[in-house]
């Protein structure tokens, strides 16, 4: 058990203009482009982002939509070090993971060319 942390796209015309939500409709399509394990300081990230876009529920099993700003934000907290450990009992320790580094630039790039594409690109974590 822990945290398992995912980025999803799919067609942006098929997502509409949604922007959080909890649960998502079975039909619509979607294609995992990242996974991650206990990076809580993305999660955390990724949580600051999910209020700043109305998100009220629990910051699990929901769904944030990242737009070009948002992923643009994100690499350069992550050139800067500049996510913050976020606890949690099933979140692991609070020390930074060279290869979730990695994993995550890969994901921003991955996640640009998806929107250039003419998919959108969201963030879903459970735990």
């Amino acid at each position: 058990m822990g945290l398992d942390m995912y980025a999803f796209k799919m067609k942006a015309k098929e997502a509409g203009d949604i922007q959080t939500m909890a649960g998502w409709p079975e039909v619509i399509e979607r294609e995992e482009i990242a996974y991650w394990r206990k990076f809580n300081h993305l999660h955390g990230w990724m949580e600051g982002l999910y209020r700043g876009k109305g998100g009220t529920d629990e910051f699990n099993c929901v769904y944030v939509r990242l737009e070009q700003a948002d992923l643009d934000r994100l690499k350069t907290a992550l050139d800067k070090r500049n996510l913050k450990h976020t606890p949690g009992f099933f979140f692991g320790n609070a020390e930074w993971d060279d290869l979730h580094i990695i994993h995550t630039e890969e994901f921003i790039q991955n996640a640009k060319q998806a929107l250039l594409d003419g998919d959108a690109v969201f963030y879903y974590s459970w735990w």
